[in-house]
């Protein structure tokens, strides 16, 4: 049997376009000055991972992911601009998102969305601080799994190693986290509400 080391490829051949995804939202969260901002930074996340986690949808499920329920991001991020008295933005063309075509593109895409929620800690403590909101108004989905995040992080990782059957698997899985980054670096630099 092959031994294939997918978390260690994932991270370290999507380290630029990470990187580069990070940048953006960096400077857009730096930039915040009042609610408005953060409100246009939630709908960016909404139309861009609401979009995607329906692509998503069509290849995972409780079956390839026991707790995938719990997992998606669309209705917290939708909560949190309601809650800031935002409007729901529509969600991204097919044209804007990496091409997912089978359940190893879907676990490529999913790694990017799961791994935003260790940098969400961060995050909703910069922006409840920045911005002085309280910790459950417009601020659950940068908080997402809480105390629990860690734990999730972990059994998603386990799931997702299962899925790199092959190397072959292991690129396939890669090559659709790094078009996740890209895109979603393109559409922030693109979009703004």
């Amino acid at each position: 049997m092959i031994t294939i080391n997918l978390l260690e490829q994932l991270k370290s051949e999507t380290l630029s376009n990470h990187q580069q995804l990070e940048k953006n939202l960096i400077l857009r969260l730096k930039g915040m000055e009042n609610p408005n901002d953060y409100i246009r930074i939630l709908q960016l996340f909404y139309a861009y991972f609401g979009a995607l986690e329906d692509q998503i949808n069509q290849y995972i499920g409780p079956d390839q992911l026991a707790d995938y329920a719990e997992r998606r991001k669309t209705a917290s991020i939708k909560n949190d601009i309601l809650a800031l008295d935002g409007e729901v933005p529509q969600k991204a063309s097919i044209g804007d998102l990496p091409v997912i075509e089978n359940i190893l593109q879907a676990f490529g895409a999913l790694y990017v969305i799961e791994g935003s929620t260790l940098g969400g800690q961060v995050i909703s403590k910069m922006i409840t601080k920045q911005l002085g909101l309280s910790t459950e108004a417009g601020i659950s989905f940068f908080r997402s799994y809480g105390d629990n995040t860690m734990t999730m992080w972990q059994n998603f990782k386990v799931v997702l190693e299962k899925h790199a059957a092959s190397q072959t698997d292991a690129d396939l899985i890669t090559e659709a986290a790094n078009e996740t980054f890209a895109k979603f670096s393109l559409w922030m630099e693109k979009i703004d509400f």
